[in-house]
């Protein structure tokens, strides 16, 4: 399969048609397997806004009647950051999420050299380069690490652990790190049959790691933090990205969601991560826009990239940390360093773009006093569905999207488009995924997945006026079986949510019964995060005993498949609010309505409501472990 540069008029004319045809522009791409070879080239020049490509966002503040997709299978929730550049940059590693493959692309030819097949829900995430020629890919769902030999397109798979996230590899030592989402950090060695050379167990939630000397820098995912682990295995320094004041208005943000973490040339990080606003929200009578704010002087939501750098990188003392702040953009799921060190492109899937700025800029201020790029920032709009974007030798950026399947060249000076790979791969072109991530054709400033990443929860806890503390609930497991939803149970189904939170609180436009139909349908298809193997399984066994136990009580209302009885009950903490499913909970931290409770073990402590919520009181500190041990396994 080849892929070159063509005539630009042809495809903006093909676009341009499309959108006037009330068409989703994506699908002027073909899906069959005798699709063209090469494809037509745009402009980001040709269309005005981030809307290009967007069809499937909305329509304006009125009814959106666009044409709605179903996928026969249903697309993840966007991850993020799934696409390498080889060093000596002649290949391209495109792992695919959405149809559990990994595509190589010659960057030199211009041609896809081979599509690799994995095992359907492997859902291939991260992509590092190992030792020469080779390139390793972790598995989010498979439990594995595949190792490709990017001459021979051969694979290897290793099991590793059960949600991999982050892949780095350490060339002096031929080392391969991988961090898990549900704390543990292993190393393998280059001998694929052997066992793993050391397991850590850290916080849950890593996200990315890399390789500074002798130390490993992990990132968190929900709680954005930096752990900088010695060779000797212990966490020898926390990092996290500041509190931040928004100049004249007074208003307080703080770090949340930490998408993406990459080294820098020169020593230490870059994190690109959302901050959520500290301030209380009026959300009384549902007024419009409150989640969503109308400008960046009002949004609850911001981006930022935060430069940080350990003491244990040779540094005197720990530095100011870099914080730049991004007045456009949603959804900055991927970030990618420029081959001169200079620039940093963050890709905003939620608005279909890629902002480039300077490094020094994100070093020196940070620039949302106004709603605008500075002098020195870009953005460049990109159709399609975006998830993970990288750099060429020239500098040029390169932006793979989830939908259709493809990876795009821009050039490093003029932005302009100058080649597109297309990947093979059915059509997962999904309306219910597209609502979740995207801004309605740039009408909001906020998406579903803002707050509920990778549709799980951003773990934070939001001061809201007039009801007070509520911390972001999980999506996944089948969350609309547990209605009414909200803790308040509020919401009697998710004709109340369309209503009142994505029109009024989101600000988003209404949505035809086709597509909330649709939306209900992916909905139910975001599932948990896998489980890790319990360190004990006999504290296991005993903590499973007492959930069980009628004298406890614990399951008079967490019972049957999702563990809630869907009621609305006072478990002591004052007020009535809903009982939530206990799937995945280990990944849900903090706990409670409010978030008072930081670990499980807290949650039975004095914010967890007493006896009214499960009789614990008499249990001794060896019991309330084995039951967090079983709770940790739900």
């Amino acid at each position: 399969m080849k892929a070159h540069v063509a005539t630009r008029l042809g495809a903006a004319a093909a676009l341009a048609a499309a959108a006037m045809a009330g068409c989703d522009t994506n699908e002027w791409f073909p899906y069959d397997d005798d699709r063209p070879s090469s494809t037509g080239a745009w402009s980001t020049g040709d269309f005005g806004g981030t809307g290009v490509g967007g069809g499937e966002g909305g329509s304006g503040p009125f009814l959106d009647e666009q044409p709605v997709h179903v996928s026969p299978v249903p697309p993840p929730p966007i991850s993020g950051g799934t696409l390498l550049v080889t060093a000596d940059k002649q290949r391209v590693v495109a792992a695919d999420p959405d149809r559990d493959s990994v595509s190589i692309i010659n960057l030199d030819t211009l041609e896809v050299e081979a599509t690799l097949a994995l095992e359907p829900g492997d859902e291939p995430g991260r992509v590092t380069e190992g030792a020469a020629g080779t390139a390793h890919v972790a598995l989010r769902r498979g439990g594995a690490v595949v190792t490709i030999d990017l001459a021979t397109k051969e694979a290897h798979r290793r099991p590793v652990c059960a949600a991999p996230r982050g892949v780095a590899y350490d060339a002096a030592a031929e080392l391969l790190h991988v961090a898990c989402a549900g704390g543990e950090l292993v190393t393998l060695s280059s001998d694929l049959e052997a066992p793993p050379v050391r397991e850590l167990r850290l916080d849950r939630d890593l996200r990315d790691v890399v390789v500074e000397g002798d130390s490993l820098l992990v990132s968190r995912f929900r709680s954005p933090e930096l752990l900088v682990v010695s060779k000797d295995g212990t966490v020898a320094e926390r990092l996290k990205p500041p509190m931040y004041v928004q100049p004249k208005l007074d208003r307080t943000f703080e770090p949340a969601v930490a998408w993406r973490t990459v080294p820098l040339p020169a020593g230490g990080v870059a994190m690109v991560h959302q901050r959520g606003l500290v301030d209380p929200i009026d959300i009384g009578d549902s007024p419009q826009g409150s989640y969503s704010g109308f400008d960046c002087s009002t949004v609850v939501l911001q981006t930022a990239v935060t430069i940080m750098r350990p003491l244990s990188g040779g540094a005197s003392e720990p530095p100011a940390a870099g914080v730049g702040g991004l007045s456009f953009g949603l959804l900055p799921v991927d970030m990618a360093i420029s081959p001169d060190g200079f620039r940093a492109a963050v890709l905003m899937a939620g608005s279909r773009e890629v902002v480039e700025t300077p490094l020094d800029v994100i070093e020196q201020t940070d620039v949302l006093d106004d709603c605008f790029a500075t002098r020195d920032q870009r953005s460049i709009p990109v159709p399609g569905e975006p998830i993970a974007v990288g750099y060429d030798e020239a500098g040029n950026l390169l932006v793979q999207l989830r939908e259709p399947p493809t990876v795009l060249r821009f050039g490093a000076v003029s932005g302009q488009h100058m080649a597109t790979f297309l990947l093979p791969g059915e059509s997962r072109l999904d309306s219910g995924h597209a609502l979740f991530h995207g801004n309605a054709d740039g009408l909001m400033m906020i998406s579903c997945a803002s707050c509920h990443p990778e549709g799980q929860d951003d773990g934070r806890t939001w001061a809201f006026k007039p009801i007070g503390s509520r911390r972001t609930q999980s999506l996944a497991g089948g969350v609309l079986d547990t209605a009414p939803l909200h803790w308040d149970g509020d919401m009697t189904d998710l004709d109340a949510i369309m209503s009142d939170v994505f029109e009024q609180r989101m600000g988003g436009p209404r949505q035809s019964a086709e597509r909330v139909a649709a939306f209900a349908s992916w909905l139910d298809t975001i599932r948990p995060v896998p489980v890790s193997e319990p360190a004990d399984r006999g504290a296991v066994q005993r903590g499973e005993a007492l959930f069980n136990d009628a004298t406890v009580a614990c399951a008079s209302c967490h019972s049957g498949e999702t563990l809630t009885n869907h009621q609305t009950v006072d478990v002591g903490t004052g007020k009535a609010f809903q009982v939530p499913s206990l799937r995945g909970l280990a990944a849900r931290a903090p706990y409670m309505h409010d978030g008072c409770a930081s670990t499980l073990h807290e949650r039975f402590g004095l914010c967890g409501g007493g006896d009214k919520h499960g009789v614990t009181s008499t249990l001794t500190p060896a019991q309330i472990d084995d039951l967090v041990a079983y709770l940790e396994t739900l």
